[in-house]
């Protein structure tokens, strides 16, 4: 944008009145370097409230009344440097310097702005649209921050339900197996079990002989059983050989009783030679034999 030639004059006006106050100030102070510190102090006031004036920063009111105040108070500053100095002169040309550059600068600004360029209401809307869009943009970040962490939450409670119930899971599978290793070992050590108790306290007596025995006996005539001595009466090992099994008696007693140890007692009383144990076990199985073909025919 092309300057006016007003702004040029605003300038120089501008740079005399910066130098005539800073001298007139330092001057009136009488602190050297301190008193010129005021006069810069009140220089770049001056021209800051300029530069608010110029991009309309705040209200329009407050840089236009700031900058004649600092202007108005340079003014009396130096018209009290005038009078100190006995010159009236000086006490009126000094603020003639800094009231005219103001009031240059007042007709300079106006150029200086674009007509094009937004009013100041217009720039607040559209600074108040970009602040209503960041507002949503950054609240709707928020809220998806919170959703994630929630959905992480809720993440995290699921696996850790997950690895409960495969600890649980995996306690439940070795203890099956456990039991099945202890079952499969029952069952391997049962019928030898079964079979030790099976047997009976007295051995049977082997009445038959070898055929190359029987072969190799000298051959006698056969004794009638009339002709017996009455002390040749059956032996306790031949009525063994006879007396049906344990195993037999088991089923037969099972079959006609409905109480285990009735058939025990039964049995025992049919064998006396017979041990109880034993004999309960053999009650037991056969009891359970008969359950299961009952089961499984009934």
């Amino acid at each position: 944008m092309k300057r006016p030639r007003v702004f040029y004059g605003a300038a120089l006006l501008a740079g005399l009145s910066l130098i005539w106050s800073g001298y007139a100030i330092t001057d009136l102070m009488h602190s050297g370097i301190f008193g010129l510190s005021v006069a810069v102090a009140g220089d770049i006031g001056w021209l800051t409230v300029l530069w608010a004036q110029y991009k309309r920063i705040g209200r329009r009111w407050v840089a236009p009344l700031a900058g004649w105040a600092i202007a108005l108070g340079v003014a009396v500053l130096l018209v009290i440097h005038g009078m100190e100095e006995n010159s009236q002169a000086q006490a009126i040309a000094g603020p003639f310097v800094v009231l005219i550059g103001k009031i240059v600068w007042e007709f300079t600004l106006p150029g200086l702005r674009d007509p094009a360029a937004l009013t100041p209401e217009q720039e607040a809307e559209i600074h108040s649209v970009i602040r209503d869009s960041e507002h949503e943009a950054r609240l709707h970040e928020a809220r998806r921050d919170r959703a994630q962490r929630a959905a992480d939450a809720s993440i995290e409670r699921i696996q850790q339900q997950a690895r409960i119930t495969l600890a649980r899971d995996r306690a439940d599978f070795e203890i099956t197996l456990e039991r099945l290793e202890m079952r499969a070992e029952i069952e391997r050590q049962s019928p030898f079990a079964l079979t030790m108790d099976e047997q009976p306290n007295t051995p049977i007596a082997n009445t038959e002989q070898p055929r190359e025995q029987i072969a190799n006996t000298p051959s006698t005539p056969p004794i009638a059983p009339s002709t017996l001595p009455a002390e040749h009466t059956p032996t306790s090992a031949n009525t063994m050989i006879e007396q049906p099994s344990i195993a037999d008696l088991a089923r037969e007693h099972v079959a006609n009783t409905a109480k285990n140890t009735d058939a025990v007692d039964a049995i025992c009383a049919r064998r006396p030679d017979a041990d109880r144990a034993s004999v309960a076990a053999a009650v037991r199985r056969a009891r359970r034999n008969a359950d299961g073909m009952k089961g499984g025919y009934g």
